[in-house]
This record gives C-alpha cells, structure tokens and sequence, in this order.
C-alpha cells in the first residue's frame, strides 16, 4: 500500500496537485489514509489578457470568486481591494476565509454550491448591474448563464487554469490493489471525468465500485451517471464535511 502505516479504511481524493494538505490532516484525525489521484494541477495566468479581464472584474458592484485558488491567483496578478459599496462574495466558506486572510468582508452561502450562492440575497436582482466572475476555464458552469439570466452584465475573469498531470502510477496500483474500506471524495465534476477517462479499465472499474461521498445535489447525480453505485452527500465541500459523511458510512464497519 505504499509507504507509511496501513490505514484501516481510505479516502480516494481527486483534489489538484499539492492541494491534499487539508484533506490529510482531516484524515488523519479520524485514522483515515488518503489516496491522491490528482489529475491536473492549478497554474496561474498572467497573459495580458487575463489582467485586463480581471482588472474589469474586480471594478464590478458585485464580485463572485469560485474558489480559495480564484482569490490566491486574482490577488497574485492584482491585488483585490473593496472599494465603496461593492460586495464581494465566495462561493463557500473556504472562498470566503481566503478573502478574510486578506482583509476582507465578504458574503457566502451556507449551501455552498451554485445553487446556495444563487439564492443569496445579493444575487437575486442584477438587471444591468455588473458583475465580476473570477473563476478558471469552465468553472462554474453553471453559475455563468444564470447571472447572465437574471440581467448580469457579466466581467468573466479566467484567472488561472487547470493543466492536466499525468495520474500517479503509486495511486493507481494503491487503487487496484485496496482491500481496505474506502471511499471516493467527489467536489469537481471535472475531475471526476478527467480521472475516470484517463484511467485504465481495470483501475476505473476499482473506481467505480467505492462509494462517493460527494459536495452537492449535482454533484451526486454526476457521481450516478459515471455508474458510481452508492452515493451519499456531505453537508459541504470542506475535507471536514466530506470525512464525517465518510466516517458515519464506515463506523459501523470500524468498530
């Protein structure tokens, strides 16, 4: 199983490269081993047309970021400020805390997904209002068109992007090889694609018949589509949320 102790069950993490720290300390709390299945890592972009677009963003009456990364890469580029009146809002409380590292206020849903951030209070009237969406390519999906559906005049900032990485070979002969419990932890539809198609048949099917814990209602039904069998939904994407939906499906078996 790779180096350190054997574990008595696992979780299956498809997080970016480097971004599995949280994941493990909340694992290890709970004597969980975390496999890392990484398929792409975060990069910023720095072109001159990612700035400018940025640059309109954040001069927006309403600025939504995606994600801790969106806030880190648009701060890198050109640092985030708040200026009369304007509100800030991320999309889920780890949005929120990066932008409070900074110093600054902002608002967030506590269903933190596309349609949490879509019922608050800020975002129900934007006819000709505009706003500043900081995000990665095809991030978001969703949220995009629905600003856009309510009267958004809609600044897309494409701040950083996703660059495929090849799977680790440790991860997948940790995978094909697992007779412990254990689960697969689900926070982007993307990922899960990405990793399922790139996959071997063999290591997709092992995949496959782990259960999901997943982030959001969309999520879950992503997750059954892919052919995953038993999907449960955490309360969040937070590593804590997910592990404590794992952890209550395993206990019984742990005991």
């Amino acid at each position: 199983m790779g180096q350190g102790k054997a574990r008595a069950w696992y979780v299956i993490s498809l997080r970016p490269q480097g971004g599995h720290a949280a994941l493990r300390r909340a694992a290890a709390r709970v004597g969980a081993g975390v496999i890392a299945l990484s398929p792409w890592s975060l990069v910023a972009r720095e072109d001159d047309e990612a700035r400018q677009a940025w640059e309109a963003a954040r001069a927006c009456e309403v600025v939504v970021f995606t994600s801790p990364a969106a806030v880190r890469f648009a701060h890198a580029l050109v640092p985030i400020g708040a200026g009369p009146g304007q509100v800030l809002i991320g999309t889920g409380s780890g949005t929120r805390a990066a932008l409070a590292r900074l110093g600054l206020a902002a608002l967030a849903p506590s269903r933190m997904d596309s349609e949490g951030l879509l019922d608050l209070p800020a975002l129900a009237t934007l006819a000709r209002r505009p706003v500043g969406l900081v995000t990665a390519p095809q991030g978001r999906g969703t949220l995009a068109p629905a600003l856009q559906a309510r009267g958004a005049q809609l600044h897309l900032a494409e701040v950083y992007q996703r660059q495929p990485v090849p799977l680790s070979a440790r991860a997948i002969a940790r995978l094909d090889a697992l007779q412990a419990p254990a689960c697969v932890l689900v926070t982007s539809g993307g990922a899960l694609r990405e990793v399922l198609e790139r996959l071997p048949a063999r290591s997709a099917a092992a995949l496959r018949a782990q259960p999901a814990i997943v982030a959001s209602a969309r999520l879950a039904g992503l997750a059954l589509q892919a052919g995953f069998e038993r999907v449960l939904q955490a309360e969040g994407p937070r590593a804590a949320q997910l592990l404590a939906t794992a952890q209550a499906m395993y206990s019984h078996r742990l005991s």
